[in-house]
């Protein structure tokens, strides 16, 4: 390896929860860290419901997604992580002097002594309507996420799909839309029994089992109207509407990652309890593994990633402490402490 190329203790790939806290604990452990994302931006599957309520991360919450994203970046930078976004890395290939060698799929090379893999599911796709002239409509009133709820305020919102996301997002636009729809194929719905309760006790209309047919419009720029179809009786409805957001789910990609050798079922990678996967010098952490005690939830990404760090560390260094030191006695916190005026009680 040419000495002119920077070389990493530890590469993240991923930047989502699990991905931007790993930067956060790296730098804990004294880590000289990389992490890369193939978006343009940090967040990861966040991203898709930036207006959600977030009430299940310990000692924070109820926190907007958008803002809880917002921290974890901050935190994520706290000891100046080398940051790489829009890079999508296909390639991993291990050099003779134990070196790994990342490459993008545009061709950019990074070199690391390890690597921590935070990719969830892969490259997230949303699953698009399934008729054809649809996309036309994707730059007037055709959503697959929701950005925000303002926009739909006093709108007849027409929602296709019975998982969390059109759940929550019936939830949270029945108290400002005019009216709220859901569409879905079942009976019944997966998502959380409590959210979907609290859904059907409300004023949202529920066609079930019904589909999206066809969608209607009297100007040819945004959808007025939109037929669905019962799936038993074949019966056909037309539902008035201003928006249509579609929540199908998303399809994943792993791409060249599953040509790397690692242990890998079809959504999730098999790791040790130390987040260990079967290719040396390679960790993981987030949606993207399974063990027996994982818990699938954003907070437990964060103890995923924690204890991914502490593997890299000790892969490369098996003397090094198992654990940092917490921040309250860790000695990389002390300048910074000094810098929010906090006295330090050794001095």
């Amino acid at each position: 390896m040419s000495e002119s190329l920077e070389l990493y203790d530890v590469t993240i790939i991923g930047g989502g929860p699990a991905g931007m806290y790993a930067a956060f604990y790296s730098g804990m452990r004294d880590l000289k860290t990389k992490l890369i994302e193939a978006k343009d931006e940090l967040g990861g599957r966040m991203l898709i419901y930036p207006e959600k309520m977030i009430w299940d991360v310990g000692g924070t919450g109820p926190i907007l997604c958008r803002n809880l994203i917002e921290q974890l970046k901050q935190q994520a930078l706290t000891f100046d992580p080398t940051v790489v976004l829009g890079q999508q890395i296909v390639g991993q290939e291990r050099l003779e002097d134990g070196t790994i060698l990342l490459t993008s799929s545009t061709g950019e090379k990074h070199w690391t002594r390890t690597v921590i893999m935070a990719i969830g599911y892969g490259i997230l796709e949303m699953a698009k309507l399934d008729i054809e002239g649809a996309d036309r409509f994707e730059v007037s009133n055709l959503h697959y996420t929701v950005q925000e709820l303002e926009p739909f305020r006093g709108k007849r919102v027409l929602i296709s799909g019975g998982g969390d996301s059109a759940v929550d997002w019936a939830n949270e636009l029945e108290p400002i839309a005019a009216s709220v729809c859901v569409v879905h194929r079942r009976e019944q719905f997966g998502g959380h029994e409590r959210n979907v309760v609290r859904m059907k006790q409300s004023s949202v209309q529920i066609h079930v089992p019904y589909t999206v047919r066809q969608l209607h419009s009297s100007d040819g720029c945004a959808i007025n109207q939109v037929s669905i179809c019962h799936e038993e009786s074949g019966d056909t409805l037309r539902v008035d509407v201003d928006a249509v957001i579609v929540n199908h789910g998303m399809r994943y990609n792993f791409g060249a990652i599953r040509d790397w050798g690692i242990d890998m079922g079809e959504w999730t990678a098999n790791v040790s309890d130390k987040l260990e996967t079967n290719v040396p010098g390679i960790f993981a952490a987030g949606d993207f593994v399974d063990y027996s005690s994982k818990v699938r939830l954003i907070a437990g990404t964060f103890t995923d990633a924690v204890l991914a760090t502490n593997s890299a560390k000790l892969y490369m260094d098996p003397e090094a402490p198992k654990v940092a030191y917490v921040s309250s006695h860790n000695e990389r916190f002390k300048e910074k402490n000094r810098a929010l005026g906090v006295i330090d009680e050794d001095h």
